[in-house]
């Protein structure tokens, strides 16, 4: 599986979040699929919402884990999906809610707990890593996965 190194960022916190952010969005071609990889509270869907902010979305509905995907609309990057997972149990269900579709769309998808939907998960796309540190700072990577 070819992947490539992008950019890795250590001694994140909340305060540097705007700002990782924009640079997150410097490496993120238009469109594409970006998945986020951590452990439960480690600040994925906080890290979205910073991504949705620096995009100049309106109105953060919070984590879709209910509701499995939230839709909004850029002013600078047009539509962008946030898909949470964590709830999703078998393949049976992803066809079910039609994601499958919405993979093979044209926009910005955001997906937290991928490995739910993996199979599912057209190449190319992104992966952010989201390790929490001793002293509970983030060091988070991006790759290209193509």
């Amino acid at each position: 599986m070819p992947t490539e190194l992008r950019a890795k960022w250590a001694n994140i916190g909340l305060e540097t979040l705007p700002a990782l952010a924009q640079d997150i969005w410097s490496h993120l071609p238009a469109p594409c699929i970006l998945t986020l990889q951590a452990e439960m509270g480690s600040g994925k869907t906080t890290l979205v919402r910073n991504l949705l902010e620096e995009a100049r979305t309106e109105h953060f509905q919070g984590s879709p884990t209910f509701a499995i995907m939230n839709t909004y609309d850029s002013k600078t990057k047009g539509q962008i999906y946030h898909l949470d997972c964590y709830r999703i149990e078998n393949e049976q269900e992803v066809l079910h809610l039609g994601l499958e579709d919405l993979l093979d769309s044209t926009a910005y998808i955001f997906i937290e707990w991928p490995e739910k939907i993996q199979t599912f998960i057209p190449k190319p796309h992104f992966r952010l890593y989201i390790r929490i540190e001793s002293d509970l700072s983030r060091e988070m990577t991006l790759y290209y996965d193509y």
